[in-house]
């Protein structure tokens, strides 16, 4: 149960003065629902506005504050044109003051005709005239608001202002509670933080780096001691030991060696298996690299010691193409393996819960239908989780609780992920790495082209159907989503489908899953050669290996989902291409990864570089920059503290597992105020 002490700042936000039902709605679009919510919505940055007597003392761009006579108002010729209210300043110079949408009632209610204001705001030109769009104040003349020269920009929605954001910000940070130290003193002392209080109040009033140093590490620390509890009760819960006898194993007729990094990942995965304790585990590999083997070893021990395994992947398509995968590398096994989706109907779905409750059914791979209440199991001890990330904590949960005891999970990712997401995000795992590819792979021939030379790009890939191979094409879009001219999907596949005909198949989000399925086998048994596609064949979607893709507008995918296209190719022993066409805008951050794609194809260097140039959500698959399981912490800050936040975790862990003591129950506080309470329920009376 959250400490009442806490309760003033997780109270509703209407409970500050002045939010009504009208003012919610704008809050919400900032996920500002509760006071602690306002406390944590920091300005973006300080303006210094200076005062003028007249327009001619101050420059295009500069913040001003400035006394106005309003002269005329006028409406725009319809509703979405500006509303501009023209007013002269002391000199008689005419500004123009601009409003959009609903800001115009504003406008004719505080800027009557003959009055004077004092306006404050970005001095701007619009063609001839001098104008202020949506000034930040309009007060009068004696209004004592307008001595602060310099002030907070919070990052607002319609129906907010900076005056009325500011107003809530002062009142969420009164309602502040004493609270005890969480930090080490010493760390305290040796970075010169302010205390928790003094840090919050300090960012809404300046630029303070150390006090946002401090109220980030307050978040990177409340992750990783959450992690690490997570971790400590994992380890004292009683599993089942899973130790095989390798009597499945030694059928297998797999076509290739096993790498070193297989070989590695195995014997790790074996020796956790062995452990009372459940089996915590990422699987790291790059396109390529051998997951799915790693997996039905892990899979055949837990068969071998009496023992059913899951695999649950995220998409339909996907559980498909694993389950035919796994069969035919199992079927000198004899192990039984069954594919159970929500397609499932009737008598084929009763034989299956049958035999998985009978346990003639062994291995059985599906999406979230195999969690339902429905579903039994004889004696279910591994889940294998493939693409972790695209499952919520809770569908993960569920499958844990099939096992007469917690089962082991072994966790998969085909997204080579930084060590700093890593501890951020699976903190609470071990982890396995795949980092090399089998051999006799050949590197893929990686070229950047501009748009210019799209003809002679089409003509390649026309000659390269004609010698009887097939290729990808890939767009970032599915269709146009503002009115803007861009290559979408749909519209390249109507231009290449006139060039090529029937030999051309379209895949992407939007479609049925029977079109969907039709395009895809059509590409799979060779019958169509060009398969125009969006990123619904980046990561695990086996399709068959080309040797050529192209990636059009490459500028608009991150490195991390570019380096999961290429993999679609160069999978053989065939010298393979990759052509990146990029667009006429191309930023000197664009230039830079594309630049890298042809350099490298190590999938964990990319992924750091990603992680230095677009932000780290691309890398989890979410969101394309950006997205981390933090609110306040910025990646850069990450890298910066994550490792001793992690440390200190580990500290606090070590000297007092049950969080009892002085800093114990401060730290218990700190995860409730984060909101990764989820550490302290593994607590007794937590």
């Amino acid at each position: 149960m959250r400490p009442e002490i806490l309760n003033p700042l997780f109270a509703e936000v209407d409970t500050l003065d002045g939010v009504g039902p009208k003012l919610k709605k704008p809050l919400e679009k900032l996920h500002c629902t509760r006071v602690r919510d306002v406390a944590y919505h920091w300005p973006d940055r300080f303006v210094t506005r200076r005062p003028v007597d007249n327009l001619d003392e101050a420059s295009e761009g500069e913040q001003i504050i400035i006394a106005l006579t309003v002269t005329e108002h006028r409406s725009g010729a319809s509703r979405r044109a500006p509303y501009r209210v023209l007013a002269t300043d002391s000199a008689g110079n005419v500004l123009a003051l601009t409003f959009f949408g609903r800001a115009s009632y504003t406008a004719k209610k505080e800027l009557p005709v003959g009055e004077t204001r004092r306006v404050a705001g970005k001095l701007e030109r619009y063609g001839d005239m001098l104008q202020m769009v949506h000034p930040d104040h309009v007060l009068k003349v004696d209004d004592p608001a307008l001595g602060q020269m310099r002030e907070p920009v919070y990052s607002l929605a319609e129906g907010l202002t900076q005056p009325r954001m500011a107003s809530l910000a002062a009142q969420a940070l009164d309602k502040l509670p004493a609270l005890p130290e969480w930090i080490e003193p010493g760390m305290l002392a040796r970075e010169k933080w302010p205390a928790w209080p003094d840090a919050l109040r300090s960012v809404h009033a300046r630029d303070d780096e150390r006090a946002k140093d401090r109220l980030a590490y307050d978040e990177l620390l409340a992750n990783q001691l959450a992690m690490q509890l997570v971790r400590a009760d994992n380890r004292r819960k009683r599993g089942r030991a899973l130790a095989g006898d390798g009597s499945l194993r030694g059928k297998l007729q797999l076509p290739f060696p096993l790498t070193g990094a297989q070989e590695r990942s195995i014997r790790e995965i074996e020796g956790d298996l062995q452990q009372d304790a459940p089996m915590l585990r990422l699987l790291q590999g790059d396109v390529g690299a051998g997951k799915t083997v790693v997996a039905l070893h892990a899979m055949l021990i837990a068969v071998e010691a009496g023992a059913q395994a899951a695999l649950l992947a995220p998409t339909e398509l996907l559980a498909r193409q694993h389950f035919e995968t796994l069969r035919e590398m199992a079927r000198p096994t004899g192990v039984e393996v069954a594919l159970l989706t929500g397609r499932d109907k009737g008598r084929a779905r009763e034989s299956i819960l049958m035999g998985l409750m009978d346990g003639s059914i062994q291995i059985v791979v599906g999406t979230h239908a195999i969690f339902q209440e429905a579903v039994q199991y004889r004696d279910l001890g591994l889940v294998v989780v493939d693409e972790q990330h695209r499952f919520g904590v809770s569908q993960r949960l569920q499958m844990a609780r099939k096992g007469k005891r917690p089962p082991h999970t072994l966790s998969m990712t085909a997204t080579p992920i930084p060590r700093t997401l890593t501890l951020a995000n699976y903190g609470e795992m071990e982890v396995s790495r795949l980092d090399e590819l089998p051999p006799g792979r050949q590197a893929i021939d990686t070229r950047v082209v501009g748009m210019e030379r799209l003809p002679d790009v089409v003509d390649a890939v026309g000659r390269h159907l004609a010698s009887g191979q097939q290729a990808y094409w890939v767009c970032p879009l599915v269709r146009d989503e503002d009115g803007m001219e861009k290559p979408a999907a749909e519209q390249r596949y109507a231009a290449l489908k006139a060039r090529f005909d029937d030999d051309v198949v379209l895949v992407h989000g939007q479609l049925d899953p029977e079109l969907k399925d039709a395009a895809m086998a059509r590409f799979a048994s060779g019958e169509a050669k060009l398969l125009v596609a969006t990123t619904v064949i980046e990561v695990g979607v086996d399709v068959p290996a080309s040797t050529l893709i192209v990636i059009e507008q490459a500028e608009k995918f991150g490195l991390a989902q570019l380096h999961q296209l290429r993999g679609r190719v160069g999978r053989g022993s065939e010298k393979s291409t990759c052509l990146l066409l990029r667009g006429e805008q191309l930023s000197e951050t664009g230039r830079k990864r594309l630049a890298l794609m042809r350099e490298t194809q190590d999938g964990f260097r990319i992924a750091e570089e990603d992680l230095e140039l677009r932000g780290g959500g691309e890398l989890l698959g979410t969101r394309q920059s950006g997205d981390t399981p933090f609110r306040i912490a910025t990646l850069e800050q990450m890298q910066r503290l994550m490792d001793p936040a992690t440390a200190d975790a580990k500290l606090l862990m070590d000297r007092d597992a049950g969080l009892e003591g002085e800093r114990g129950e401060a730290a218990r506080i700190l995860l409730y105020l984060h909101e990764r309470d989820m550490g302290v329920r593994t607590l007794r009376g937590g």
